[in-house]
Parts: structure tokens; C-alpha cells; sequence
């Protein structure tokens, strides 16, 4: 889970510690109060991100009525067969889904039905939607925050990282109760169900053909020679942090990267004279690094990456009044009618239509315009009902505008 701001008031969770589950025991004991327990689960996940490659959960934090809290260790305790077996059926709770339900998959955890507090949160219009800002708002509880971005696959884990683990579920149950009575009030429950809904089938996005263009400051490198170097670094990079499971970043910065194929080194040792490439820790991996500098300078032309990505869909919109001008006409009137709609909802715009959704009905229209293919074509892209009912119009008047 992400960490909110810094403390400003330490609380211990209200029936104490948990003691962390790191047997095979212990976890059927308590998956045998959890299944005879109230009411939804709440669940947390916290990973490594940062520090390790991998997305993999390093504990698991689980609270019901009747059951308690618990700490899993999914490192000590990798089969959770009973823990799935007792959540069978029960609704969970989350904060930001997306960001747990691949690291619970990857572990047999996969919910049948869910809440989502951070969504609940943005569908209400809240302004801050973190947990610790949505408690506060909802519950005037404070959470003690701050562990969020720690290393949580070392081990032994403290007693402040428990602790904020334990927080973390203390009050999703209460917090779900009373977004969800704000929802029916707001009459936006039917639309965060479909939301919900939609989450159940959540997986991250592919990270594409050529994931080293998302380099950051790439947009330095002008020749496609120094964006073979760009490639060549990326990829050995991130063989060897998946190999020794460490984040990319921690192995060699994007900066580092970016400014190699900036130098274009003629030799290992004026690889090595850049002060990105002078530490201890590059010295130990120049020959890695050199090898794929190496490889870059030796790949005929017609191998060298084109200066642009492939287009998947429509241009950047800042190309659109050259290259299309009534596209951009469309989509600049979808735009300010949707930006209109979600003051009036009081909803976010991207949450009140995925944008690329806009840009791809803006850019190519359906051949046969009516209310019925733009629905169409929405649903085909992947909106829920909801959006649908709300947003076609919208853009229907927009397309019929430039015709």
C-alpha cells in the first residue's frame, strides 16, 4: 500500500499486536476463526517495490468480525490453500485494488466479490484518497503511517512495520460501511458496483513490445544509435534484476542509462571515467554494461530502434490539429463536455471515462453514427454500463459537430 504523510499521532492497533502467522499451524487455526467469522474480509498486501523486481506480497494483513486481525508471511508460509478456503464466497475489502489482487493472485487469493475504499472515494468526489486521508475524513481516526515504502521483504520485520501493517486493515471494514451508506445517498452505489465489479478480472497492463522506451529522460537521446545504447542497457539491466530479484533502479539508474548513450563510450574504461559508471557498485558491473554498449555499437543501422515507438492507437493529442483537424475539434468538445459532467457528478473525469476511450471514439468515429454505435464502441473498449449511459451522448454530439 502506498504511505500516506507522516504521523501525526502513534496508535497501537485496538486489540494489540497480532503475532505474525509463520506456520503452517497457525494459519489453519486462524483460517478456521476466519471462516467462522461476520461479514466482509479486509485485506492489505505489502510488497517490495523499489527494492526487489519481483511484485510478490511479503505479508499479507487479513481482518473480520469475529476473527480478528492477522499477519501472514507468505514467505514462511507459502501454500495459503486454507486461508483461500475460508474466504471463499466472503467479500473482500481493499484500498486501491489494483495495486494488491496480482501479488494475491499470484498466492491462490482471488476475490469473488469486492469494495474498493480508494474508488468508493473517488466516485464521492473526495478530494484526498488515500487510506490514512480517507479515514481521517470519513471515521476522524489518524493513522500512524511512514512504513509504507520500507523494505518489507527483510527479515526479521519490526514491530513499527507490524504495527502499521496491522492499521492498515484495523478500520477498512468501518470505513467500507460508511462510504457505502455515502454511495447509496449519493445514488452512485450502482456505479462503484459496476466498478467493483470490473476490478474482479484485473490484470496490470502488458508492458508493451519495447518497455525500455519508457526510460526516463530518454527524450535526450536524438540519434538512433544512442537509442540502441538506451535499449541494449535496459535489457541487460533487467535480465540481471530479474535474476537477483532487485529493483532495476537500485542496479542502474535510468539516469545512468540515459547518459551513456548521451557520451557514447568508445571503450570499457571510458565507460567507466563517466561519473555515473565511477562507483564501487558500477565498477563491479562494468563489464555487463560494456557488453551491452558493446553490442549497440555493433548492430548494422537497419537495427537500430526508429526514432519514434510504433503508434498504437491515435497520435498524442498535441499532433492532432495538424494531422487531423476535425478529430481535434471533436476532441476538444468531448473534453469540456465531460469536464462539465464531472463537476456536476462531482466525479473525477478519468474515472468518469478511461480518456484513451474519448481519444480513440474522437480520432476514428464509428462509419454509421448513432447513439447505438457509440455505445457500442464503448462497451468494446471496455467502459462499464454506467460510463456508457453517461458519456455517449457526449461524444455523439461531439463527433455530429465536425460533420
Amino acid at each position: 500500500m502506498e504511505p500516506d504523510a507522516p504521523a501525526r499521532v502513534e496508535r497501537e492497533p485496538r486489540d494489540g499486536l497480532p503475532q505474525t502467522i509463520v506456520s503452517a499451524e497457525a494459519l489453519a487455526s486462524y483460517a478456521s476463526a476466519l471462516a467462522a467469522g461476520q461479514g466482509p474480509v479486509a485485506l492489505d498486501a505489502e510488497r517490495a517495490s523499489g527494492f526487489r523486481y519481483s511484485q510478490r506480497a511479503y505479508l499479507i494483513q487479513v481482518r473480520r468480525q469475529g476473527a480478528g486481525t492477522a499477519l501472514i508471511d507468505p514467505i514462511a508460509v507459502p501454500d495459503l490453500t486454507a486461508l483461500a478456503q475460508a474466504m471463499q464466497g466472503v467479500p473482500w475489502i481493499l484500498h486501491a485494488a489494483s495495486q494488491d489482487l496480482p501479488c494475491l493472485a499470484e498466492l491462490g487469493l482471488r476475490p469473488s466479490a469486492l469494495f474498493d475504499t480508494e474508488l468508493a472515494g473517488r466516485i464521492l468526489g473526495r478530494e484526498r484518497v488515500s487510506l490514512g486521508a480517507l479515514v481521517e475524513s470519513e471515521l476522524g481516526e489518524i493513522l500512524e503511517k511512514g512504513h509504507g515504502a520500507t523494505d518489507w521483504s527483510v527479515r526479521p520485520l519490526s514491530v513499527a512495520q507490524l504495527r502499521y501493517a496491522a492499521l492498515d486493515v484495523e478500520l477498512l471494514i468501518e470505513l467500507r460501511d460508511v462510504l457505502a451508506a455515502e454511495l447509496a445517498k449519493a445514488g452512485k452505489l450502482a456505479w462503484a458496483e459496476q466498478e467493483f465489479d470490473a476490478l474482479l478480472d484485473f490484470t496490470p497492463r502488458p508492458r508493451g513490445e519495447e518497455p525500455w522506451r519508457r526510460t526516463s529522460g530518454i527524450h535526450r537521446i536524438r540519434k538512433e544509435q544512442g537509442l540502441a545504447v538506451v535499449r541494449e542497457l535496459w535489457l541487460a539491466r533487467d535480465r540481471i534484476a530479474q535474476r537477483e530479484d532487485i529493483a532495476p533502479g537500485r542496479i542502474l539508474p535510468d539516469a545512468s542509462i540515459v547518459a551513456a548513450a548521451a557520451a557514447m563510450p568508445a571503450s570499457s574504461d571510458a565507460l567507466g571515467a563517466l561519473p555515473e559508471f565511477s562507483g564501487r557498485g558500477q565498477t563491479r558491473r562494468r563489464a555487463d554494461w560494456w557488453q551491452a554498449i558493446s553490442t549497440a555499437l555493433a548492430q548494422p543501422a537497419d537495427q537500430w530502434p526508429a526514432a519514434a515507438a510504433a503508434a498504437e492507437g491515435p497520435p498524442a493529442p498535441r499532433t492532432w490539429a495538424s494531422k487531423n483537424p476535425e478529430a481535434a475539434q471533436r476532441l476538444e468538445r468531448a473534453r469540456e463536455g465531460l469536464r462539465l459532467l464531472s463537476e456536476e457528478l462531482a466525479i473525477p473525469v478519468e474515472n468518469l471515462l478511461t480518456p484513451e476511450y474519448a481519444r480513440r471514439i474522437c480520432w476514428e468515429p464509428p462509419a454509421e453514427l448513432s447513439p447505438e454505435s457509440i455505445e457500442q464502441e464503448l462497451r468494446a473498449l471496455g467502459a462499464r454500463p454506467w460510463q456508457v449511459e453517461l458519456t455517449a451522448p457526449i461524444l455523439l454530439e461531439s463527433v455530429l459537430a465536425t460533420k
